[in-house]
């Protein structure tokens, strides 16, 4: 059984780290679906009565389009892998400390809240609670009664 578990662990970590990327579909759970998603149309626009002459409008439609294109490939060429090594180490960073700091720190409060709890719940029942029953019944023969004058 334990050989079987190993197996399965060993399979588990190859596919982590050789999953396969899909270089057609690259951001499958869009979370830059709306954020960096930017067109010609969203950025310039001629209202009514003030349009340029049409080649002008086509020119500057072609130059905006591929120079978005290039610079966007120059750029994450340049500083691509450089960023991608950077936000790797970033998000190890956090995980080691949500791993090691975070979470034992989390568990450790929990464990001494449950103990102040048990005390604060000894005190609750042992002064609050008969307090408190005893002023509810000493006023609980208060009557009170509202008149409408007119």
């Amino acid at each position: 059984m334990a050989e079987g578990q190993t197996d399965l662990e060993a399979r588990i970590i190859q596919d982590i780290h050789s999953k396969e990327i899909d270089l057609v579909n690259r951001d499958p759970k869009h979370i830059n679906e709306d954020v960096v998603k930017v067109d010609f149309e969203d950025v310039i626009a001629e209202p009514e009565g003030t349009y340029s002459f049409d080649g002008v409008w086509k020119v500057s439609y072609t130059t905006f389009t591929v120079s978005k294109y290039w610079c966007y490939r120059l750029i994450s060429t340049l500083l691509g892998v450089p960023l991608a090594l950077l936000w790797g180490f970033i998000f190890a960073c956090i995980s080691f400390c949500h791993i090691w700091a975070v979470v034992p720190c989390i568990k450790s409060c929990l464990i001494e809240m449950q103990c102040i709890s048990r005390i604060y719940s000894l005190c609750v029942h042992t002064f609050c609670h008969p307090l408190f029953a005893a002023l509810g019944q000493v006023f609980s023969s208060i009557k009170v009664a509202l008149r409408k004058e007119a």
